[in-house]
């Protein structure tokens, strides 16, 4: 009887008075079905018994119950009766008045789904008709405890689909729109509004938009309570992305305009935080014209925690701007931006870059600038959609990928200057004919011109006409098109009032002109005729009239480089990719002001969420973003430096190799000689970054990579181990004779690591090394190296090196890196000698060599192979080694490739 445990023997004496109970809470284990079959003195069946402790009046036993149902369900619903009996216990059980009782049976909810779902298809109406109302009924159980149990297990059937659509729709979403009526308990509506937010992302559009979606909206506009709007709020993004953009613009954004501005600063808070999801959902236009407004008042809220959210979430809101066809983005499931390479590779230019001029129907007008960093537009297309990819293509392939438009303005023997997005992503403006009339230009001759100072060559406003043509633009400052141009015209008008000459001096001007008077137009260009390309470029240029297809907006053009620095800086501060206002508040992230009055760590999110923003505005648009950058390289916090160093492989791809080497090389060598914590973003995408620089560049890199080997702690060997990772990536980027004179070097003494880790990654790196070198066909450098691992390896006075030869030769013949015939010439006879080293370790590595790889190989194999015989003969000395393991691992018999052996080939 001592075996015998204690529950048995008080089963058999009162199983009335103690049940389960003696089990204690730690009885989940134990299965309660086996309990029911235990015979005791009632004479009752199993499922009796099941039905006395279920409604027994000890608690515990109750719990018991409720907790073990799914080991009842597996046990006793093979046949209807009995699941029958069951289900109705479940029923009777779930009017538990204990409410641990009914906790524990919804617990169980779930997993007896599930199960009903896989093994029991025969009861398909088993979840609809009993333990979906139960599951209903518990939603408004006065315990908040039964409840929360109750919506954890909702949420887990919608996650697996476990109900069916005709239910929701009938009993789930009528019951959730009842609780979160007006008029009812605050906490139950707060709770529903949560069930409500998070069931819209798992059901079909249609029920969303037909069931939910209006009265999510007016939970948005709750008043009464704080609670219910915050968690509309935050579930905002959500909601959107389910309903999709035409349901967002027409009901949600107007409701998302309201809680930007609700009172409570939370409230503002959480719409921050979720402003990129929401602008993802939304048009461009919706995005330009309302988002952009709320935005800027989030960043300038006076409540200190909405600033710091929103300058948090500029960087990912900018981003949205892009365009997906050409910048490549998308986003994914987290809610993360990624890239993917554009589906048409040969369209528009990627990276948000302009198009044709002659899809505009409008002329081209260039200011040449030899000494810019900026690329040919003709190559655009295909290097940005290529290098996104990390493939990189030739510049003349993509410099001829299509013919240049006719009425383009190019000049023989020198490139195409860059496109000017102002000028040509612009929507048509108000027409200002009327308003805005220009002063012919004085023509001066060449000799005068080449002995005065150089000067813009277009017409010159009156500072009367531009503050007039100012005046008729301020009715129209909604538009954002509107506001650039006055921006422009602001800084014309500024240059005019410093260069202007008094009133008299410009009519005495002007009736000394030579020139006819031209008839008012709203544009000034000097666009020569491509038939007069040479009389073009030895005189001035003259006025020519434009066509009607071009929108009515003042376009000034240059072909003198040297006079055109001023407007060109003017130009060059516009851009349409993104709102101005929001572009100026990211870049004024990295100002210390910042720091002290928004967040101490803004500088990190804004190198955080550069890439994606120099994505967004295109590698034409650099030059808003290098200022920043260069800041940011130089930022006394290194974690700032850390961030980019992680970022600038990618960043490089952005840009494409020209302003890579312009821009970023000089920031990539700094961060070289940096910090170990940002040197190992530099190191862990080395080969990306390198790969993407010219032959002669990346050649300079060579006599750096030894720096690597030291860091600012000699303990930090996951740096070396690193190195050796990425040295084996970046053997395809030299030549095998730099790998010899540079890399070599670093791989041999990374073989000689105090630390294993570091040692065994650096042999697959010298394995590559002889594979390059052999493949390469550099038969002598691979000898020379082979040569070099034998002494340093094969004589070393420490049994580590020797063991380290081992390994070099095993994974030599593993990976076959070189011919059988120069493996068997210069490093076998040395591998075999270490039969005979002292140390046992050796011995066991040159074991697991020599039956593991070696004689696994067909060419070792064979019969007629004149060395098979001194391999063998050494495996049968080990095999009568002193030591035990030496022993064990040359005992196995090699398995031998039949096809290659003559005597099997003759016995069939």
């Amino acid at each position: 009887m001592a075996g015998i445990p204690l529950y048995f023997v008080d089963l058999q004496d009162d199983l009335d008075d103690f049940g389960f109970e003696d089990y204690g809470p730690d009885c989940e284990s134990m299965r309660i079905s086996a309990f029911l079959d235990i015979p005791g003195q009632d004479n009752l069946t199993p499922l009796g018994r099941l039905e006395k402790y279920a409604f027994s009046d000890n608690i515990f036993n109750r719990q018991i119950i409720a907790r073990g149902l799914l080991d009842v369900l597996r046990d006793f619903s093979s046949t209807e009766d009995d699941f029958l009996t069951v289900m109705e216990i479940v029923v009777r059980l779930s009017e538990d008045a204990e409410p641990t009782v009914r906790t524990e049976l919804m617990e169980q909810i779930p997993q007896i789904t599930i199960f009903l779902q896989e093994s029991r298809p025969q009861f398909p109406r088993a979840v609809t008709e009993y333990l979906l109302p139960i599951l209903i009924r518990y939603l408004t159980d006065p315990n908040n405890q039964v409840r929360k149990a109750s919506q954890e297990a909702l949420l887990i059937l919608l996650e697996q689909d476990l109900i069916e659509q005709n239910d929701l729709e009938n009993k789930v979403c009528p019951i959730l729109l009842d609780l979160s009526a007006p008029e009812n308990d605050d906490e139950y509506k707060v709770e529903a509004v949560n069930i409500i937010c998070k069931m819209i992302s798992m059901l079909g559009k249609q029920t969303v938009e037909q069931m939910l979606l209006p009265r999510f909206c007016d939970l948005c506009s709750d008043s009464k309570l704080f609670q219910v709007r915050k968690v509309c709020a935050a579930n905002f993004g959500d909601v959107c992305n389910a309903v999709g953009q035409e349901a967002t613009e027409k009901f949600l954004i107007p409701k998302f305009l309201e809680l930007c501005s609700d009172s409570a600063w939370g409230m503002r808070k959480v719409c921050a935080e979720c402003f990129m999801a929401v602008s993802y959902t939304t048009s461009s236009e919706i995005r330009r014209t309302k988002l952009s407004p709320l935005f800027i008042n989030l960043i300038s809220d006076p409540c200190r925690w909405v600033r710091q959210t929103a300058f948090q979430s500029l960087g990912p809101f900018i981003s949205t701007f892009a365009n997906p066809s050409t910048a490549g983005l998308y986003v994914k499931e987290d809610g993360t931006l990624s890239i993917r390479p554009p589906t048409d590779v040969s369209g528009s230019s990627a990276l948000g870059s302009t198009s044709c001029c002659s899809s505009h129907g409008m002329c081209e007008f260039t200011a040449h600038s030899p000494s810019s960093s900026r690329e040919d537009p003709k190559e655009s297309p295909k290097r940005n959609s290529a290098e996104i990819t990390g493939h990189p293509m030739a510049e003349d392939e993509g410099s001829h990928s299509r013919r240049p438009p006719s009425n383009c303005l190019y000049t023989e023997g020198r490139p195409a200057d860059v496109f000017n997005s102002f000028h040509f992503w612009r929507s048509p403006l108000p027409d200002i004919s009327e308003e805005l009339e220009l002063l012919p230009v004085e023509e001066s001759n060449k000799d005068s011109e080449e002995e005065s100072e150089p000067r813009p060559l277009c017409k010159t406003y009156m500072v009367s006409d531009i503050e007039k043509v100012l005046q008729s633009l301020q009715g129209h400052m909604d538009d954002p098109d509107v506001q650039a141009q006055v921006q422009v015209l602001s800084a014309a008008l500024r240059a005019a009032e410093l260069d202007s000459v008094t009133q008299e001096e410009t009519e005495s001007t002007q009736e000394s002109s030579h020139l006819p008077e031209e008839p008012p137009t709203n544009v000034c260009t000097q666009c020569p005729s491509p038939t007069n390309q040479e009389q073009a470029e030895s005189d001035l240029p003259t006025q020519s009239p434009i066509s009607e297809s071009v929108p009515h907006f003042p376009i000034v053009t240059y072909q003198e480089e040297d006079s055109s620095d001023c407007l060109e800086e003017e130009m060059c501060k516009i851009q349409d990719v993104v709102p101005q206002p929001l572009l100026d508040q990211y870049l004024s992230m990295t100002d210390p002001v910042r720091a002290q009055t928004v967040d101490t760590e803004i500088t990190k999110h804004c190198a955080y969420s550069l890439p994606g923003v120099a994505l967004t505005l295109g590698r034409q648009n650099w030059h808003f973003l290098k200022d920043t950058y260069e800041t940011l390289a130089s930022d006394v916090q290194w974690k700032v430096r850390r961030t980019l160093a992680f970022s600038i492989h990618e960043l490089a791809v952005i840009l494409g190799d020209k302003l890579t080497a312009a821009d970023l090389v000089p920031i990539f060598n700094g961060f070289l000689k940096d910090l170990d914590e940002v040197r190992i973003g530099v190191l862990k995408h080395l080969y990306d970054f390198l790969k993407l620089l010219h032959a002669d560049m990346r050649r300079e890199y060579l006599y750096q990579l030894q720096e690597f080997l030291t860091t600012d702690n000699i303990r930090n060997w996951r740096f070396r181990y690193e190195l050796a990772e990425q040295l084996t990536l970046i053997l395809e980027l030299y030549s095998p004779k730099d790998v010899y004179d540079y890399l070599r070097v670093i791989a041999l003494t990374l073989c000689s690591d105090k630390v294993s880790e570091v040692r065994w990654i650096s042999f697959k790196l010298i394995v590559a090394i002889l594979q390059k070198f052999y493949a390469s066909g550099e038969n002598e450098l691979g000898v020379n190296f082979i040569n070099e691992l034998i002494l340093q390896f094969r004589h070393s006075s420490k049994w580590v090196g020797r063991q380290a030869f081992a390994f070099i030769c095993q994974a030599v013949v593993n990976e076959e890196c070189m011919p059988a015939e120069q493996f068997v010439t210069h490093m076998l006879p040395n591998l075999l000698s270490l039969a005979s080293d002292p140390v046992p370790n050796v011995r066991v590595l040159l074991a697991k060599a020599l039956k593991q790889t070696l004689l696994e190989k067909p060419y070792f194999t064979s019969m007629g192979n004149p060395h098979l015989e001194a391999v063998e003969k050494t495996v049968q000395a080990m095999q009568l080694d002193r030591d035990q393991d030496v022993r064990f691992f040359s005992a196995a018999e090699p398995k031998r490739h039949l096809s290659n052996t003559p005597l099997e080939q003759s016995v069939d």
